[in-house]
């Protein structure tokens, strides 16, 4: 589908894309540091902020 966007809500969205990619890699190294815990941790730490 080809619109046109808004040039604030595509950068927006961007961003949006760049955290959830870095968010993935950073996911993934705490998997590496702690296991299969991560889930768990991620989760405890998510239901304190």
């Amino acid at each position: 589908m080809i619109f046109e966007m808004d040039p604030k809500a595509f950068e927006l969205a961007k961003r949006i894309v760049e955290l959830d990619l870095q968010r993935d890699a950073i996911f993934e190294q705490l998997i590496q540091l702690i296991g299969d815990r991560a889930y768990e941790v991620l989760r405890s730490v998510q239901n304190r902020i």
